[in-house]
């Protein structure tokens, strides 16, 4: 009888060691300590015991029937504790949740629109790879040996010869070379630069570089077309203005600007991009006859523009991904 015992007690314990959920519980319980159960079996054995075993073997009846009971009733009471918590997550009465859906970038938004407006002005797009030559980026573009954008503290250098680009002008370098004119088109895409962050300047950002290249092209034409981008870009009542400056693959050059009056604080002029007419040398080293051909080029950064349209004052909030700010566009 005692082996009986024994063997129901592992039998037990193998069967609620796969109990998984309530159904598996009760059946188990019917199984063990219903009317009809094998506990009930085993004390209609013990009647018919001689009475000098009667003592040893009822104890360990009571310890497993004992046993039984406590495996049964603390696992019932951990799937009853586990429904009720689900139970109280899950509140009918409160609203549903409510999905917003997702929207473009700031940034994405600023260089769609000015995508949009020079493709309308005639302009197709041309893109090329973030990781240039030395070649492409700045010896072709007419940039001296000596020229402080050589510097390492200016480009990311990954080897000698290779750099992430610090512009999107050696776009136009490869476009000329693979095409010949005319050529119209406008280069968006990342930039590299090894400065420091802060307010107004971060190591990654967006350009938008423009070319025109035919026999015909006149710096009036580069004022005319700039001036077209502003009106529908900032609105038909911008004031703007342009300024003589340097750049080394254009000459004449000049730098566009166009008056900020942030709501409450003092107006001021603000650089929007720069621009000019094609050095002839930038035009020999792609095999353009600069006797034949004169071109335009120009070039804005998107954070610049996205700051000045939006009076957006720190840069560095482009890029944290906060959702107050992105929400706001």
């Amino acid at each position: 009888m005692l082996k009986k015992i024994e063997s129901a007690r592992k039998n037990f314990e193998d069967d609620i060691s796969k109990v998984t959920n309530p159904t598996t519980l009760e059946e188990l319980r019917i199984k063990y300590l219903s009317r009809k159960g094998i506990v009930a079996q085993l004390v209609e054995a013990l009647k018919e015991m001689p009475k000098e075993e009667k003592p040893k073997v009822g104890q360990a009846l009571n310890q497993f029937k004992n046993f039984t009971s406590e495996k049964f009733d603390e696992l019932r009471t951990k799937f009853e504790s586990h429904s009720k918590s689900k139970r109280e997550f899950i509140d009918l009465t409160l609203p549903d949740r409510q999905y917003t859906i997702g929207s473009k970038h700031i940034i994405t938004q600023t260089l769609d629109e000015i995508k949009e407006i020079f493709k309308g002005l005639g302009f197709s797009v041309y893109e090329g790879p973030e990781l240039e030559s030395d070649y492409n980026n700045f010896e072709a573009l007419n940039f001296p040996d000596d020229h402080p954008a050589r510097d390492m503290q200016d480009t990311f250098f990954v080897t000698k010869n290779f750099l992430m680009r610090t512009h999107t002008s050696p776009v136009q370098i490869r476009l000329m070379t693979e095409k010949k004119p005319p050529l119209r088109a406008i280069m968006p895409g990342k930039v590299f630069r090894n400065e420091a962050i802060s307010a107004k300047s971060y190591c990654l950002f967006h350009q938008v570089e423009g070319l025109y290249v035919d026999t015909d092209v006149t710096f009036a034409e580069l004022k005319g077309t700039l001036v077209a981008f502003a009106k529908q870009f900032y609105g038909q009542d911008v004031q703007y203005r342009f300024r003589a400056s340097f750049f080394p693959f254009t000459e004449p050059s000049a730098e566009m600007d166009v008056w900020w009056q942030p709501k409450g604080k003092d107006g001021r002029w603000l650089e929007v991009l720069g621009c000019g007419m094609v050095d002839p040398n930038v035009l020999l080293n792609v095999g353009i006859d600069p006797e034949k051909f004169v071109g335009y080029a120009f070039g804005m950064g998107v954070e610049r523009t996205a700051m000045l349209k939006y009076a957006i004052n720190d840069i560095r909030i482009l890029f944290d991904n906060d959702k107050r700010f992105l929400t706001q566009f």
